[in-house]
């Protein structure tokens, strides 16, 4: 503990594996190393394709793209403490270790929603016009999207740590999960956390849930476009292209909300569901993502059969 008068704050924290299934943490890290694994071949592949394929050089796969790096940053920055606890038995973290986490996790969650957002924007474009779909979305457009979306995750999380550190804690310093999530360390504090839970809800409803929200117009544009569409087999293509991105939209928003509203109103939740919550929320997708857009995307499965292909050539 470091004392300074009256302010207390811990050297360390100490992280939680799966509660009443320690025993079994070996085990159980098998699946963790097989949906890790998955994520980080998966989201490499994806970047790999787009890249090496100069016909996926448009807006719709340059947002892939920033989806897969995104996918990629929350993979690294949750691997280490989660497997470090199932394989080694690693509790502990430093405070500031701790801090760093939890600004990384939460900065790549508001980027992966605007990404999301992005490119349920150019579904829009691209069914509702179709012929000035490239004159909007240019290549220095997209660029100038991802900057925007990565300064805006950075700058409305910046106060966050700051806000956690000037807290006092005292008594329990054992968070919920194996990596480090604001709502998880503000509620070991002794001291008054309005600040904190105010800001928090304010920087959620500003940027996710506004997210949400645009998500949700986009698509009912998207509807209203495609059904007056001609023919059936056109709305049909029109949706298909959208399919993909719909699965990766619910993969991630469901379990974000579900997380959200269990550390503010889910007092009597068992810590079981709560931690089978939250590695849903940071696993699953950047896991599944690949998969999804492998299976649906055509362009991306036969750029994937060429690759392929050559290797065995």
């Amino acid at each position: 503990w470091e004392f300074n008068g009256s302010f207390y704050q811990p050297s360390a924290f100490l992280m939680m594996g799966i509660p009443g299934l320690e025993g079994l943490h070996h085990w159980i890290s098998i699946p963790f190393c097989t949906l890790y694994l998955i994520a980080l071949l998966g989201n490499c592949m994806i970047l790999f394709i787009i890249k090496k394929t100069q016909s996926l050089h448009e807006p719709m796969y340059y947002f892939l793209s920033m989806l897969a790096v995104t996918d990629l940053g929350l993979v690294l920055c949750t691997l280490p403490t989660t497997l470090g606890i199932f394989w080694f038995n690693m509790r502990r973290i430093g405070f500031d270790a701790c801090l760093t986490q939890m600004y990384f996790i939460h900065i790549l969650s508001f980027i992966e929603s605007s990404v999301l957002l992005a490119m349920a924007f150019d579904r829009f474009i691209a069914i509702s016009h179709p012929l000035r779909h490239s004159s909007i979305l240019t290549k220095k457009t997209v660029i100038k999207i991802g900057l925007a979306i990565i300064l805006r995750g950075m700058v409305s999380l910046l106060p966050i740590p700051f806000l956690l550190k000037r807290l006092t804690y005292c008594g329990k310093t054992e968070l919920s999960h194996s990596f480090c999530f604001h709502p998880d360390i503000m509620n070991l504090a002794c001291a008054d956390i309005k600040v904190n839970v105010f800001y928090g809800m304010i920087i959620l409803l500003s940027t996710v849930g506004m997210d949400f929200i645009f998500i949700v117009l986009s698509y009912i544009l998207i509807i209203k476009t495609v059904i007056s569409l001609a023919t059936k087999e056109e709305c049909l293509k029109a949706l298909n292209t959208c399919v993909s991105h719909i699965c990766a939209v619910l993969v991630f928003f469901i379990p974000m909300i579900g997380l959200s509203m269990i550390h503010r109103f889910g007092k009597n939740v068992p810590p079981l569901v709560n931690t089978l919550v939250a590695y849903t929320y940071l696993i699953i997708p950047p896991a599944l993502n690949p998969i999804i857009y492998s299976i649906k995307s055509s362009h991306i499965r036969e750029a994937l059969l060429r690759a392929l292909r050559r290797k065995s050539e």
